[in-house]
């Protein structure tokens, strides 16, 4: 008997028809599966082998976290873990063999009646689509943009995004200022800078940039290299006194500098329940056995975090844990954070009562003055140092010896004594360190810790020569990131040879840069010094720190 179907009203849904077989009879929509075979209900059987999938995979990494912890070899395995591997295998078999067959069988079954019959297709009405939502909703017109930005319609930090265009966001933010404060900004440049190379690191709702004069000093001839170091200052005389000093220590056969560390740090305040429990952490974190655990989990954050050391200080039942770490050619703060975060969601499993009060308790210490940066010292640890002699210190100096080594002797250390300083002992390393960081794209805010120096003058060679040295143990600096993108601090750092990462040698080039740091204010320490000891300091400023210009008609 031939049996047939009536036709049925389309759904609401766009629905394909099997089409019926030669004999008329109606092709069934299901077909015989692999799955058909199990002695158990599909969904029980699938439960149950992502069950012991799961399972036994849990055992297997707390297993694996025991024996790193015990410096037990992962292979050696016991009767328990072997069985756990062996049913890791299989439902993991199971898995992917059940639904790749199932995936292939149903492409298979599909192509077959593809190929026997050509689909019929009920027509059906095509989904009316919403039309699309302009999310910008911005107006064509940029006056009109700018009267949306001061009414408050359109927040002023949206304006990158919804426009597609950096500069011209900065551009109708620059207008708006002018017109919610009621003050011209005439004399900040707009065009002339890539707006899209800040955009999400550098700065944040742009309306112009600083011109900030570039001026060189040098040769400086450190370690038996050159270097023309780069500037960036609007103090008169800086540049001149450095490039004084530059030419001394190369006269006097050049500089000498060492790096004596290399560690970024970061300090956690974490708080527990009870004082004992707070020692209880101090005790494990510092102890040897268990650094090589706590590298792994550090380390993984990058590969070019290295964790070096651990130190805790206790405050009640707060604890303080400085963590100090290798970043290669990085300033490294956002890595040593990172990597700080893992080590914290570690602890929390063996130490669930610990409360993380702050990723950063000052203990670090970052863009402050600190004792701990001044002694254990952070980022990089320099020392530099140059015999200038006599004839060289008479000549290019204008002064002598032992008055250069008197006024050292009163001025920075006991002077810096008494005003109580910490890491001041020098006459003016942050003019250089400044001046040097802005040109070449580092953390302005971090001259505070990096400008820490001792100045050291002594006579050597009977009295005729002076050994003249500075340390400098927290120089923090970078050749990759941050400002050292931009195009203008880029080229600095080209300048000197250190720019972007070393390729064969991770950190060489911050490590460098470092060095160039405390040579240049080995020349300015030498030059300003010398100024002041022959009484030229207030008529240099005078003659080149003084505006000749009428500064009331500029004004006017």
């Amino acid at each position: 008997m031939d049996i047939r179907r009536r036709p049925t009203k389309p759904s609401n849904n766009n629905t394909l028809l099997a089409p019926p077989s030669s004999s008329g009879a109606v092709v069934s929509s299901s077909s015989p599966k692999a799955s058909d075979a199990l002695p158990l209900p599909l969904y029980l059987t699938n439960g149950i082998f992502f069950t012991l999938f799961f399972s036994v995979a849990y055992f297997l990494l707390h297993r694996w976290r025991d024996k790193i912890r015990n410096s037990t070899p992962l292979h050696v395995l016991t009767l328990s873990e072997l069985a756990a591997i062996i049913c890791l295998i299989a439902s993991f078999i199971y898995l992917l063999g059940f639904f790749g067959i199932d995936f292939v069988q149903s492409f298979i079954s599909k192509s077959e009646v593809e190929d026997d019959h050509p689909p019929r297709f009920i027509h059906c009405p095509p989904p009316v689509l919403p039309k699309p939502v302009d999310k910008m909703n911005l107006p064509h017109d940029d006056e009109e943009i700018v009267n949306c930005v001061v009414s408050g319609e359109i927040p002023s930090y949206s304006l990158e995004s919804r426009l597609g265009d950096c500069f011209k966001a900065a551009k109708i933010r620059r207008e708006a200022l002018q017109r919610i404060t009621g003050r011209s900004v005439e004399g900040l440049p707009l065009e002339g800078f890539d707006y899209d190379s800040i955009l999400g690191q550098c700065c944040e709702m742009p309306v112009g940039f600083v011109q900030i004069p570039v001026g060189i000093a040098g040769p400086l001839l450190l370690n038996g290299c050159e270097y023309s170091v780069p500037m960036a200052t609007t103090e008169g005389c800086l540049v001149a006194s450095t490039n004084r000093g530059c030419k001394a220590i190369y006269a006097s056969g050049g500089a000498t500098c060492v790096l004596l560390r290399d560690a970024m740090t970061r300090a956690p305040v974490v708080r527990f329940s009870s004082a004992k429990r707070a020692t209880d952490l101090k005790f494990f974190l510092e102890d040897p056995l268990n650094f090589d655990t706590l590298s792994v989990v550090f380390n993984k954050s990058s590969r070019f975090a290295r964790l070096q050391g651990i130190k805790c200080n206790i405050a009640g039942k707060n604890l303080y844990i400085r963590f100090s770490c290798g970043t290669g050619d990085a300033m490294g703060m956002n890595m040593v954070s990172k990597g700080v975060q893992n080590v914290l969601d570690f602890l929390q499993n063996d130490f669930p009562d610990m409360d993380v009060i702050g990723i950063s308790g000052n203990f670090c210490s970052d863009k402050k003055p600190a004792a701990v940066n001044w002694i254990e010292g952070r980022g990089k640890s320099v020392v530099c140092e140059a015999i200038i002699t006599g004839d060289v210190v008479t000549k290019v100096l204008k002064t002598t010896v032992a008055a250069l080594v008197e006024l050292n002797m009163l001025k920075n250390l006991a002077g810096s004594a008494i005003a109580g300083a910490l890491g001041g002992f020098n006459a003016h390393a942050a003019n250089i360190v400044s001046a040097i960081f802005i040109a070449t794209g580092q953390d302005p805010a971090q001259n505070i810790e990096s400008s820490h120096c001792i100045t050291m003058m002594e006579a050597v060679n009977d009295g005729k020569d002076i050994h003249v040295s500075v340390t400098m143990p927290s120089i923090e600096v970078g050749t990759v990131g941050g400002g050292t993108q931009l195009a203008s601090q880029s080229a600095c750092l080209n300048l000197l040879g250190v720019k972007g990462a070393h390729k064969e040698s991770p950190g060489s080039n911050s490590r460098l840069l470092a060095t160039i740091v405390a040579g240049s204010v080995l020349a300015g320490e030498l030059s300003l010094m010398s100024a002041i000891s022959a009484g030229q300091l207030v008529k240099s400023h005078m003659k080149y720190n003084r505006s000749s210009r009428d500064i009331t008609k500029i004004g006017s």
